[in-house]
């Protein structure tokens, strides 16, 4: 039979109303905090602030005489207050006497982290993508060109904290999350409490944000630890410090580029070294080829038309006990701003447009130069700045979609940076509702400011230093910019949407505030002091 055309679609690329909303908007949607199984009491816990601490001792009698306290519970690595509400459990967790032992990792400090991933820019790698012959090029077409670019520790900052609510019984376990993968709890819980996985049920619920954090089980784990010395269920819930400060981060990642340039100043070689943690070597092997996390390379080699290319992955993991993870775009992120940073470094070494080298560049990528070629229309990107603002392009190829970005930024007298205006054109093949893409793209940009301005997590002896949004800020209503977002026309098979907002957004705001500023910043979170020094 013949398939309806799409110019009779009445729904498909349609807006359309979401059935969660107005469940979401008027309290009743129910996410991981809102389980509340019969007679659950909460529990309130503390996490071993130090990587691969433990629990020495815990002194309870102020926590017990606290009202509403029934019980404080020791695991391994944590202790918990279990009370009649959440407020009680919080007091009794405050009053209790804790001593941890920090564990062998209790010297470890932010500048030598630091230092140990700029000694390994330099140091032993692993092949990854080999196309030519980069060091004949190199050798031919001198001299090189290179750049370094370094991200810091990022969390995850979900609104919804980390909770999970337990059952633990000898004939089976009920456990009530919010999870990425139900499995993956199911699995965890079973694990903890020895039953045959057949025997944990999962009650999934709404996540107070994902972004990748509940990909990961641990608080599965801490929960189900907790549950099996409390008679009944119980609902474990993390407060902000404990959130932020042991999340699964996405870790240190540095890059190192290295690119020549022919008569026409269009490269010829491109060799990108990623330094940073395997991920996927623990949370899934099978996207690891000899040695390499496939996921930490996305990217890596750029999709422009360059004859000699050549990126190696240097593995640097974050200390024992650092849970590190995965985080929205996840390898796009990592390696869209070094290169795309560098594609604006070299179109400034050859003196053409950062859009025209662009264009000249991605010939062989129809779907991205579309969308390129959209956003630079919208954006109007040829029209005249006034002195202190500027624009910046970034485009992404991720997850089966095409996402070009333009950011314009502007800087006061006081050397404040404003991002003014974003411009995001998509291609994610056929569209099943419009008004869901464009949501999830203002969502990504929201999530990958917040990152550029302010995302650094640090450490000290061992431990987390942030802890809330004071120290660990992210992006407030008055700070966002206007988001616009136009969406290629496509009959091709869907892509994801739900990553491609992010990756573009710190290099696109880089080179914008090149273009204001003179100044090119390789490091992130963008320091306002070093545009104040402009």
């Amino acid at each position: 039979m013949p398939l309806k055309p799409a110019s009779s679609y009445r729904v498909i690329g349609k807006p359309v109303r979401r059935l969660d909303s107005p469940e979401k908007v008027n309290g009743t949607a129910k996410f991981g905090i809102d389980a509340r199984p019969q007679g659950v009491p909460y529990a309130a816990i503390a996490i071993c602030p130090h990587f691969n601490g433990k629990l020495r001792a815990v002194d309870e009698a102020q926590a017990m005489a606290v009202k509403g306290v029934s019980q404080v519970v020791r695991i391994e690595e944590a202790v918990a207050v279990v009370a009649n509400n959440t407020g009680a459990a919080r007091k009794g967790l405050a009053a209790l006497s804790i001593e941890w032992d920090p564990g062998p990792s209790a010297g470890v400090s932010q500048a030598e982290l630091e230092r140990r991933m700029d000694a390994a820019i330099d140091g032993k790698a692993l092949p990854h993508l080999h196309e030519g012959d980069v060091a004949k090029a190199e050798a031919e077409h001198g001299p090189v060109h290179e750049f370094v670019y370094r991200m810091p520790i990022l969390t995850h900052s979900a609104m919804e904290p980390m909770n999970c609510t337990v059952h633990v019984r000898p004939d089976g376990c009920d456990v009530w999350v919010g999870t990425q993968i139900m499995s993956r709890a199911r699995q965890a819980a079973a694990d903890v409490t020895g039953l045959p996985v057949e025997k944990v049920v999962v009650h999934n619920h709404l996540l107070g944000g994902g972004f990748g954090r509940r990909l990961d089980v641990d608080g599965v784990i801490l929960a189900t630890k907790v549950a099996k010395q409390v008679n009944g269920p119980v609902k474990v819930t993390w407060s902000r410090e404990e959130d932020i400060r042991h999340d699964c981060y996405r870790y240190l990642n540095y890059s190192k580029v290295t690119a020549t340039l022919g008569p026409d100043g269009m490269p010829v070689s491109w060799r990108h070294r990623v330094i940073g943690p395997s991920v996927m070597a623990r949370w899934l092997p099978a996207f690891t080829k000899g040695g390499v996390d496939l996921d930490q390379m996305g990217g890596a080699e750029s999709p422009y038309s360059i004859p000699n290319k050549q990126t190696d992955f240097a593995r640097h993991e974050a200390p024992d006990g650092m849970l590190t993870g995965n985080w929205r775009g996840v390898g796009a992120t990592r390696n869209v701003p070094p290169v795309e940073c560098g594609i604006d470094e070299l179109a400034e070494v050859a003196g053409i447009d950062p859009l025209e080298y662009r264009t000249r560049l991605l010939q062989h990528k129809p779907r991205l130069l579309a969308a390129l070629n959209l956003a630079a229309e919208k954006a109007g990107w040829s029209a005249a700045l006034a002195k202190g603002k500027g624009r910046g392009i970034a485009i992404a190829e991720d997850f089966g979609s095409f996402a070009a970005m333009i950011a314009e930024v502007s800087l006061g007298e006081d050397g404040q940076l404003k991002t003014d205006r974003i411009v995001c054109a998509v291609d994610c093949g056929q569209v099943i509702n419009p008004d869901t893409v464009e949501a999830q793209i203002q969502s990504g940009v929201v999530y990958g400011l917040s990152a550029a301005l302010y995302g650094r997590i640090t450490v000290e002896n061992g431990a987390v230093v942030e802890g809330n949004f004071d120290d660990a800020p992210v992006l407030r209503i008055h700070e966002t910019p206007s988001i616009e977002v136009h969406i290629v026309p496509s009959s091709e098979a869907p892509g994801g949407i739900g990553e491609a907002g992010t990756p573009g957004v710190a290099p696109a705001l880089l080179n914008a505030i090149y273009m204001a500023t003179g100044k090119r910043l390789r490091t992130l979170p963008i320091n306002q002091a070093d545009l104040r020094r402009v």
